[in-house]
């Protein structure tokens, strides 16, 4: 292998690079990736998960909607262990989903809706397109010659492919719409990678054979400027609110601003050694360098221009990325191979909805949770008790709450950005279990000359589950009857008694008693019908809320009842 192949990594979605890639590099300038010293690790972020991905990963691209991030695999220096494309889910923080893509997959973007992916397979001189609803590549364009890297415009209707091939490289123009090439576009020697303006009016290309950086108006499908740049220039990022270039230098230890408007390098920043695929915060505040040779991640203030922090991350740190809140930061370990979750949100969360609202006393019911700013989760408590089964991503969390007496609550979300407020939308009802009344009426006969009367007995049994804690029961008498002794708890009032019940455990039952007076021309069916009217908790079963108990009266003195 030449030197020259050596300084000339050969991957990098036009932005990132293998491990040993970089390994071989520093010792072909006399350092060993081992033994360089890193820069000072300071404190942050703070670590959210690891993900185990295997298979040599190298590239991610983080979906516009934040649900998912890809990770490419593909073997170092033209092997083949992987040729996939893993689907990390960001709910869990697991892998979902494994596509089959081409030879030696490198770059990735998704398409602005998240609803397609391309993928570089730099073995095949191919581009994967992949259905992400599936999972499934749907299309693939061939005949690229050296593919390195792909972005997307914003507008989702163009896919520049960086062909690298010798000193004549390009950039391939798709049409997302058929997936076709629509355009060629010559550059500078040996490009690397590509990116586009936040308006999609220009996009940037990394010329490595003369340390360039070439500006393509994306109108007119041509170069406008070159911007000379430091030597070997190959990831580039654009902050989406400046419109700044960022250059990484993957064989050396800085990063190039580039300033759109003068396309002159404003600045040059010092990283850990061996920067990689950059990625920029959405408010455009921050920018994330992940240095291959000294296992860190650089945060840099995109006002100043500096390095803020230097974060100790997994082995050989190629790439990064942001989710969409900008609470999140993902780094592809080639190294380790996993990808690296890292929170470093400072924003406040907030609930906005839950859902269900209520559930039961014995806790267990799966509740999710809807905000903003939830991303990086540590806790989530109904009242002062933690629900367990936490998982978060910006804009939702999953979890399963835990146990409470019946009453209502707070859900609240702690973040390493604070504690969520409390508003009539954080509020959920544990409910006690239902308890079903089942309702008896029966009566006995008093007969006599002087004071002949029914003496009714009312009675509400409780079948559980639940307990009772309180109940109302009515019984409506004859027309013209009235209701004479009655128990504790019960009043008349006309043809109707009232009845009310304090606690009823699950399996017993509570009894009230009255008489209803026989009079000398009471003759016939003499019918009280008794019925619940309320109760707590929720009756599940109204098919015994009512029973009835009708006597025959032959006279004052001959009654017959059931």
């Amino acid at each position: 292998m030449s030197t020259s192949t050596l300084l000339r990594p050969h991957r990098l979605r036009g932005r990132r690079r293998t491990a040993l890639v970089a390994a071989f590099a520093l010792a072909a300038t006399g350092l060993s990736a081992l033994g360089a010293t890193p820069a000072a690790a300071v404190d942050g972020p703070t670590p959210i998960a690891t993900v185990p991905l295997g298979a040599s990963p190298e590239n991610l691209s983080v979906a516009p909607d934040g649900k998912h991030v890809y990770v490419s695999n593909a073997g170092v220096f033209g092997g083949n262990p992987g040729n996939t494309v893993m689907v990390v889910d960001t709910a869990t923080n697991t892998v979902g989903a494994t596509i089959p893509v081409g030879n030696g997959p490198t770059a990735l973007a998704v398409t602005p809706d998240s609803a397609h992916l391309y993928v570089v397979n730099r073995g095949a001189g191919t581009v994967s397109v992949v259905d992400a609803a599936t999972n499934t590549v749907t299309a693939t364009i061939g005949g690229i010659g050296d593919p390195k890297s792909v972005a997307v415009n914003p507008a989702g209707t163009r896919a520049y492919v960086v062909d690298s091939s010798g000193s004549n490289g390009s950039v391939r123009v798709i049409d997302t719409a058929t997936n076709t090439v629509a355009a060629t576009v010559p550059v500078g020697p040996f490009p690397r990678d590509v990116a586009f303006s936040p308006d999609g009016a220009r996009a940037y290309v990394s010329n490595v054979g003369n340390s360039t950086l070439g500006v393509i108006d994306t109108a007119s499908l041509t170069v406008t400027g070159n911007v000379a740049l430091g030597a070997q220039p190959y990831a580039l990022t654009v902050n989406p609110v400046s419109g700044a270039v960022y250059a990484s230098h993957g064989a050396g230890d800085s990063v190039s601003v580039v300033d759109p408007a003068t396309l002159a390098v404003t600045a040059t920043i010092t990283t850990g050694g061996n920067p990689g695929g950059a990625a920029v915060s959405p408010d455009g505040a921050t920018a994330y360098v992940p240095n291959i040779g000294s296992n860190t991640l650089s945060l840099i203030d995109t006002a100043t221009n500096t390095v803020t922090k230097n974060a100790s991350v997994g082995g050989g740190p190629v790439d990064a990325g942001v989710s969409p809140d900008g609470n999140l930061v993902y780094v592809v370990n080639n190294g380790s191979e996993t990808l690296e979750v890292l929170s470093v949100g400072t924003a406040v969360p907030a609930v906005t909805g839950i859902s269900p609202s209520s559930g039961p006393t014995t806790g267990g019911a799966a509740v999710t949770v809807t905000g903003v700013n939830l991303a990086g989760a540590t806790a989530v408590t109904f009242g002062s008790t933690p629900a367990t089964g936490v998982s978060c991503t910006a804009t939702t969390c999953t979890v399963t709450a835990p146990a409470h007496a019946a009453e209502g609550v707070d859900v609240r979300v702690t973040t390493p950005g604070g504690t969520s407020a409390v508003s009539p939308a954080t509020r959920y009802t544990y409910l006690a279990p239902p308890a079903d009344i089942d309702v008896d009426l029966t009566t006995q006969p008093q007969l006599g000359l002087l004071l002949p009367y029914l003496t009714y007995t009312l009675t509400a049994r409780n079948t559980g589950p639940g307990t009772v804690t309180s109940a109302t029961l009515t019984a409506t008498l004859p027309a013209g009857a009235s209701a004479t002794n009655l128990s504790a708890g019960c009043t008349s009032a006309g043809a109707t008694v009232t009845c009310t019940y304090g606690t009823i455990a699950n399996n017993a039952s509570a009894s009230k008693t009255f008489r209803v007076p026989l009079h000398l021309l009471t003759l016939g069916p003499v019918k009280v019908t008794g019925a619940r009217t309320a109760s707590a908790p929720t009756d599940p079963n109204h098919a015994n809320d009512t029973a009835s108990v009708t006597c025959t009266a032959l006279s004052i003195i001959l009654v017959t009842c059931p």
